[in-house]
């Protein structure tokens, strides 16, 4: 098997599940509780928040645990919007569904809420932000990097207007953390979310960095843990895998950043010299490390992902038609492509566990496959004709 969707999850690693095994057998308290072993799972809790809060530039009492990055960016987004007075809402067209559905339920809700519009590279405008701000605007939410086309998008840029009108500013960072260097004070960010699975660490635990004074209300009730905002039992071993992901991902950025830009770059180089009708989406430099994405013209994505994994290659779809849907990715859409375009789109997202070898093996499976799926459209016979 060739995985090369490491943008959905990645493989967690041995070193990380070492760090785990302990607290998932043996140290097995629950940090609330006053004895011994409730005393080891607390101090086991506080060390990961220090290392998670060294790793973002904040300080451990702006870190809390969540069960996911999905659930950090409803807490920051809700959070927000409820312990405010405004009911206006500004966020972008592109960002991940955590976000947009946040959004979507406040619009049903009494909230209005402004999508901001992003260029064909998937940039949003920080002139549009400007103009899109109002006296009761009481949020802004815009994403890192996509989820699907890499584009890093430039939050402190962006966040240094909202802090200008005195708006509370969220980044979704869960495709970036672990990946490009990020710092909340040089993002100027009031919160953040991120997540362990995208760096190696394990599944169902993410955090929420909010600054010191950003008013918020508690999203999950029943307890006193995360200083009495977020109640339920901490995720210990989960939460001391997130702490070892995040501290082997800092150390290793710039080595790992290097190996998966040339592998890439490398891919979408030998993309463009085979396979003809395919455009890159995303920005050409501004984009994640790992991050690829093609749209090939006159062919289905489900098809196209479906006879991959029958070679042994694990990749994504920039179309939704997996998920049961029919219609093309928002964020495709959002860039300008038409639809029989957009739904035609293959994610390649690469960790530092793949290799060149790898890529030359997706570069002799895919051209094939494009070809024979396409020899299957009457779009692409239209197009033969007419040469």
């Amino acid at each position: 098997m060739i995985y090369v969707d490491n943008a959905a999850t990645t493989r967690l690693k041995p070193e990380v599940l070492e760090k785990m095994m302990p607290y998932l057998t043996d140290h097995f308290g629950n940090p609330s509780s006053i004895y011994t072993s409730g005393r080891e799972a607390k101090i086991a809790v506080n060390s990961a928040r220090a290392g998670i809060a060294a790793a973002l530039g904040a300080t451990e009492s702006e870190i809390f645990f969540t069960g996911s990055g999905s659930e950090a960016d409803n807490w920051a987004i809700k959070g927000v919007a409820h312990a405010a007075k405004g009911k206006h809402l500004i966020t972008s067209a592109i960002e991940h569904h955590a976000v947009l559905h946040c959004f979507e339920y406040l619009g049903r809700n009494g909230y209005e809420v402004t999508y901001l519009p992003v260029d064909s590279l998937g940039l949003v405008n920080p002139e549009d932000l400007k103009n899109a701000i109002r006296e009761d605007t009481a949020l802004i939410s815009i994403m890192t990097a996509n989820n699907e086309i890499g584009t890093i998008q430039p939050i402190p840029q962006l966040a240094a207007i909202a802090r200008e009108h005195k708006i509370p500013f969220h980044t979704d960072a869960v495709q970036a953390f672990g990946h490009i260097p990020l710092n909340v004070n040089e993002l100027g960010v009031d919160l953040l979310s991120v997540s362990a699975h995208k760096i190696g660490g394990p599944k169902g635990v993410g955090a929420l960095y909010i600054r010191k004074g950003t008013k918020i209300t508690q999203f999950i009730h029943g307890g006193a843990q995360e200083n009495g905002k977020r109640a339920s039992t901490e995720n210990v071993a989960g939460i001391v895998g997130f702490a070892h992901a995040a501290a082997l991902a800092i150390r290793n950025l710039d080595e790992n950043a290097k190996k998966v830009t040339e592998l890439r770059d490398y891919y979408i180089k030998r993309v463009k010299e085979t396979i003809p009708y395919c455009v890159l989406n995303g920005h050409p430099e501004l984009r994640l490390p790992g991050n690829s994405n093609f749209s090939f013209e006159f062919i289905e994505g489900e098809s196209l992902l479906l006879s991959l994994d029958m070679k042994g290659i694990e990749a994504s779809s920039g179309s939704a038609c997996t998920s049961g849907s029919l219609d093309p990715s928002h964020v495709l859409l959002a860039i300008g492509l038409p639809h029989e375009i957009a739904h035609g789109s293959l994610r390649i997202s690469f960790s530092e566990d793949n290799t060149k070898e790898e890529v030359d093996t997706i570069i002799a499976e895919l051209g094939p496959i494009v070809q024979r799926l396409r020899d299957m459209s009457p779009l692409y016979e239209g197009i033969k004709n007419k040469a």
